[in-house]
């Protein structure tokens, strides 16, 4: 018996647009079944490569207040710069009187398995003293913000797990548990809430054996020059009731700072030309 023309006509045609749909459908399954789902470590690289320019400059006023409310205020200047994946740091006190010239340089590398190098300039010795080893434990200038706070760790240098979703400050974020690898850090461990729309850290909790130590927030934080940008930060400690604020104004990005600019002979001069 005969099939019908037309009835067979309009079967391939129908064999035909579904082989295309299957064919036009079948990447996007498969890409979006395919994609491995984020880890810690993925997001805390967004972090590390979040762009913010060439270099830095900046003025910064911290306020550090006791359990008294009493505050004191400093101001600095601040300065960065780029080399690869490597930065250099350089902080340099401005006021009050008693402390003016005392300047702060870092060199941070990417490299996990090199140590960064850190010297504090303090004209009223007129020396230069290195930062290493457990020193960079110690605390900055008597803020709540340690040497090793002050700079930026490598990824690897922590076991980073992401342990949920939560909104912060009106913020959607990632949480993460950072765990140290090694055992020369002030830390146990670190929670940190990362933004998913800036990749920046705009909260952490930081814990040893005997629990929170402290906790890092970020009160200000909008697009500047094209960058993310952190306008204003707290750390609170806990155990010694103790408040440090982080106020930046004047920021300016790719400027073209200087290399020369970067080195223990800069901050020796006691000021910055």
């Amino acid at each position: 018996m005969l099939s019908h023309p037309k009835k067979k006509h309009d079967l391939i045609s129908l064999i035909c647009f579904f082989s295309i749909f299957i064919l036009f459908l079948s990447p996007l399954i498969k890409g979006k079944a395919g994609a491995a789902p984020l880890t810690g470590r993925d997001i805390m690289v967004m972090v590390d490569e979040t762009p913010d320019g060439d270099d830095k400059k900046s003025t910064i006023e911290m306020v550090l207040i006791n359990h008294r409310n009493k505050k004191r205020v400093r101001e600095m200047s601040s300065f960065s710069k780029d080399y690869g994946k490597d930065t250099k740091k350089l902080m340099a006190f401005k006021k009050p009187m008693d402390i003016k010239g005392t300047s702060f340089l870092s060199w941070e590398y990417d490299d996990p398995s090199k140590d960064d190098d850190k010297w504090l300039y303090m004209p009223a010795l007129r020396k230069v003293r290195r930062i290493s080893g457990a020193s960079t434990n110690d605390y900055f200038m008597g803020s709540d913000f340690t040497y090793d706070d002050m700079g930026d760790r490598n990824v690897d240098e922590d076991e980073h797990t992401l342990i949920g979703e939560e909104t912060v400050d009106g913020r959607v974020c990632w949480k993460i548990k950072s765990v140290p690898r090694e055992d020369d850090s002030l830390y146990d461990e670190k929670i940190i809430w990362v933004s998913k729309e800036a990749h920046i850290t705009v909260k952490g909790e930081y814990y040893d054996a005997q629990g929170l130590i402290k906790t890092y927030t970020v009160e200000e934080l909008r697009k500047h020059q094209g960058f993310w940008t952190l306008f204003k930060t707290k750390m609170e400690n806990h155990r010694e009731k103790h408040i440090t604020l982080m106020t930046l104004s004047n920021i300016e990005y790719n400027t073209g700072v200087d290399d020369g600019f970067f080195s223990v002979n800069t901050i020796s001069r006691g000021h910055l030309r």
